[in-house]
This record gives C-alpha cells, structure tokens and sequence, in this order.
C-alpha cells in the first residue's frame, strides 16, 4: 500500500511538472533544508572569560541565539538539534541545576536533542523537572526508563516536516556504567544502540521520510579502543540512518566524514566540538526530480560576543 501511494505521489508530481514552465517545475522539485546542531554545550551561558585562554570570548547562548536568528531570517526550512550533554561545565549548572540552559534552548526553538551521560548529573528527576521548561522532545530509543519518573518524558523517534519535507529523527546515548553514579540513572537500562536504532531508522523510513537522523551521544571515535560502539562503528553497521550528529568526544569537525552503511550508501557524520565555541550548519538540497538526487554542502561556525 505505501509504496502504491508513493508511486502515484510521484506520478502525480510528473505530471504536475509538465504542466508547468520549466523555472517553475524546477523550484517545486526542489527542497532546501538548513540543519544547525550543537552537543556538549555544558551549561556555557556565557561567553569564554576573556583570560587569555585559548577560548577566550567565545560562545555563550546570546551570540548562538544571534546567529540562529540570522540563519532563520535568511532560510525557510531550519531544524535546531543537540546531541546531548546540555548540563554540567560552570557555575549556572552547580546553582540552577539546569533550568536556565533548558529556558534559553526554548527560546531558541530547539526541535529535539538527546541525552548526555552529564545530563544525568542532578540525577533522574532533576532533569524530569528542567524538561518542564520546554516544548521540544528528548529523542532517544537505547535507554528503557519505564519504571522511572523519566518513562514518559522521552521518546524513540520524532518526525518533523519543514517546507514539504519529512524528517525523521532518533537518538541513541552512551553506556552508563562508569560515567553515570548508579544512584543518578537508578532504573534506566541499556542497550547496545546497533539494533534499536536500526528498528527506528527502518520504521521512519517506512514512515516516508525524506532524512533519518541520529542524534548520537556515543563519541565519534576511539582509535584506542576498537571494540567501543561511537558514531563511526554506528554508521558502518547502520541501515536508513543518512546523517548522525554526534557528541561526548568534543571532537572540532573541520568537515563532516561520511562513511558507508551495511548497504553501501553514505551516513555523513559531524560534530561541532563543545562549549557551544562552534556551531554545525549542514545544508541538503532534494530535488524531487526523476531520477531523485540529494545534494548537500556544510559549515562550522564559531560563536562569539558581537562586537557593537
């Protein structure tokens, strides 16, 4: 039945093309989607202290909130995602045990993030509490909190449209044991990300959706540790997922890498490193066109006090 409706939705499409001027055709064949991410902002509210260190300046939610505004009045289609790790770093966490971080990401229009092993810092139900201050959802499909005061306030997948397009987006966080005080995260169970996130990838896929996304909190990479699931090792053994932002690592992408799935298509990964110093731009362009083709191009932007 899906791919039934599927085909006549591309018939219909072709014809509609015909009918029209080829300028016009072209336009309504294609589709720009504008993707911002952070990870690892680490309660960063403010600017880097000007202390000669090698952050100096940078950062802080007034000059992110600046460029995402910028971003927006210039783009149609934009989707704001974090990869984790909102909580923990400076003294607004150790005082307001997240509450600002969460209000200033509702201000932003956050579309969705994930969890970070620090997020579990003021324990289970500190960070219940902080998700009351927001309207966007907590996406993750490898931890089970059912039992805890966290059960219904996740969800495995989310599904957003922008300009005609369909984007489906999961999440997948990091072993507990070791980072995690057993008494923060008592009741949450684990489990390897590979499968989960597959069974997610699939269902939205079979949802339609034009880009499956993961919001990833395993790490990009452990060169020293093989055997370690990270956003690497994740996409290589992936199937439906085209593009995974990560976290934990705090690694600066210069570039995003790509890196080919079970099936020999492309996963792009990228990272913006942390603090909130930097910021991911990935643009993707759909031409809806026969035969369909997804083009995509990107950016890191960093961050830093505007100069009046």
């Amino acid at each position: 039945m899906q791919s039934r409706r599927k085909f006549l939705y591309n018939s219909a499409l072709a014809v509609a093309a015909l009918a029209l001027p080829d300028w016009v055709a072209a336009e309504v064949a294609r589709k720009r989607l504008t993707i911002l991410h952070t990870n690892d902002t680490h309660s960063r509210m403010e600017p880097f202290p000007m202390d000669g260190g090698k952050y100096q300046g940078l950062g802080g939610v007034a000059a992110r909130a600046a460029f995402i505004e910028e971003v927006r009045s210039s783009e149609q289609n934009v989707l704001l995602l974090d990869a984790g790790d909102i909580f923990q770093g400076t003294p607004y966490f150790n005082i307001y045990k997240g509450e600002p971080e969460m209000k200033a990401m509702q201000r932003m229009g956050y579309d969705a993030c994930t969890m970070g092993n620090h997020d579990f810092d003021g324990g289970l139900e500190n960070f219940a509490q902080q998700l009351t201050h927001v309207h966007f959802p907590v996406v993750i499909c490898n931890y089970d909190f059912i039992g805890t005061v966290m059960e219904h306030k996740y969800q495995p997948y989310h599904i957003v449209h922008r300009g005609g397009l369909k984007i489906g987006i999961t999440g997948v966080g990091i072993q507990l044991e070791g980072l995690v005080g057993e008494s923060l995260s008592q009741g949450v169970k684990y489990a390897d990300p590979i499968t989960p996130v597959n069974q997610q990838a699939a269902y939205l896929k079979s949802k339609g959706c034009d880009l499956v996304i993961c919001l990833s909190h395993l790490g990009y990479e452990y060169p020293k540790q093989p055997e370690k699931i990270s956003d690497v090792r994740l996409a290589a053994a992936s199937d439906n997922i085209d593009l995974i932002i990560g976290g934990h690592t705090h690694t600066f992408m210069d570039a995003p890498v790509v890196v080919n799935n079970i099936k020999g298509k492309e996963v792009v990964i990228h990272q913006a490193g942390w603090g909130g110093i930097k910021m991911g731009r990935i643009e993707y362009e759909f031409n809806f066109g026969f035969p369909k083709k997804v083009e995509k191009k990107h950016s890191n932007i960093t961050l830093k006090k505007r100069v009046e």
